[in-house]
């Protein structure tokens, strides 16, 4: 079965963490042994392991933000290298374009194609992405939303851990700033879809207000079942499902559950059945199956320790639809939490956009 992932910090794991996602799983693991930081030679994500679980969407981001007030969370200092760093990023996606490893899906008809090719040749289609920003400093101001666009930007959060630009985000309570306003009107003009992931509770509802466009939150799990301002009350996602909105599912243990052990990397009791009840709450509280999904976060910062303990590699994501399979859930739903639900999403906003 096709999975669509909704967010994956490709880019950053190429970057910054000097990782050949071209190679094997075990090949850019063997070339990290004996790296202390958290997650080296423990990573999960490469382009075969993508293939291999037939993930053939995803949603890949550029990201860099600003320091926070009083350098709580590190960042760089001016939104002019952030820009310059995004673009960096964005610069290794046409990189792998050009090798044949991904490809970049702009536009329904783009997507249309894409997902036929990969259902007609999934051993040999390129990976297709839909670019994503998380956290909005790299747009300097709402005047450079469109030229954003125009490289193929489709999906926007404001901000990620700490103050940006234009909002507070994760661990920061408060609102838009000054200029979240402005920035969120020349993202709805843009047509690009609000990505709700990060905002602090009180910016979440300012944004919702002010924005238009079509929302999604491409990887968020349910504060019910692991209490942290991080993860979305049933209000919130109430309020996002009435929008039409998705939720994408982290894949991060210390978003999934309270039984995350942060000093002893202790994964013990937290598997994709975990995650699967995260997929379920969302059901439940919005009384659909229709907005549930998939955005692992797999790789962003941390490896197989702070996944499902059950998780080899991202292809093991696969195994959500059999558990989902056991608690009764009919194969349209299963089909649509683990890529139909993204693929309506996007076919509805750009369709919105092209009649616009």
């Amino acid at each position: 079965m096709l999975i669509v992932d909704s967010h994956l910090d490709i880019a950053f794991n190429a970057l910054d963490w000097n990782r050949d996602l071209t190679q094997s799983i075990t090949s850019i693991r063997e070339s990290e042994a004996g790296m202390a930081r958290k997650g080296r030679g423990a990573g999960v994500v490469s382009f075969e392991e993508l293939r291999r679980g037939g993930i053939g969407l995803i949603f890949a981001t550029v990201h860099c933000r600003l320091a926070s007030v009083g350098r709580r969370f590190a960042g760089v200092r001016t939104q002019d290298i952030a820009y310059a760093k995004a673009m960096g990023e964005l610069a290794y996606y046409r990189r792998m374009e050009a090798r044949g490893f991904l490809r970049q899906v702009r536009d329904r008809a783009g997507l249309d194609a894409h997902l036929a090719e990969w259902e007609r040749e999934p051993e040999t289609a390129p990976i297709g992405f839909v670019l994503s920003m998380e956290g909005a400093d790299p747009i300097v101001g709402p005047e450079q939303a469109g030229e954003w666009w125009d490289q193929g930007l489709r999906i926007v959060s404001l901000v990620h851990y700490g103050v940006s630009s234009y909002a507070h985000g994760t661990q920061a309570p408060g609102g838009l700033t000054d200029r979240g306003g402005p920035m969120l009107d020349a993202v709805e003009r843009a047509g690009m879809l609000l990505d709700v992931s990060h905002l602090a509770e009180r910016a979440f509802w300012e944004a919702l207000e002010r924005f238009g466009g079509p929302v999604l939150a491409t990887h968020n799990c349910c504060r019910a079942l692991c209490d942290h301002d991080r993860q979305l009350d049933d209000d919130q996602i109430r309020a996002l499902a009435a929008r039409g909105g998705v939720i994408g599912a982290a894949f991060d243990d210390w978003m999934l559950s309270p039984l995350w052990d942060r000093e002893a990397m202790d994964n013990t009791g937290i598997t994709l059945q975990t995650v699967a009840d995260h997929l379920d709450h969302v059901c439940q509280v919005t009384g659909s199956c229709r907005h549930a999904a998939i955005g692992t976060d797999l790789d962003g910062g941390y490896g197989r320790e702070q996944a499902p303990a059950d998780l080899r590699t991202i292809a093991d994501v696969r195994k959500v639809a059999g558990i989902l399979k056991g608690r009764g859930y009919g194969d349209a739903d299963i089909a649509g939490v683990m890529h139909g639900n993204w693929v309506r999403l996007l076919r509805s906003a750009w369709s919105r956009h092209d009649d616009g």
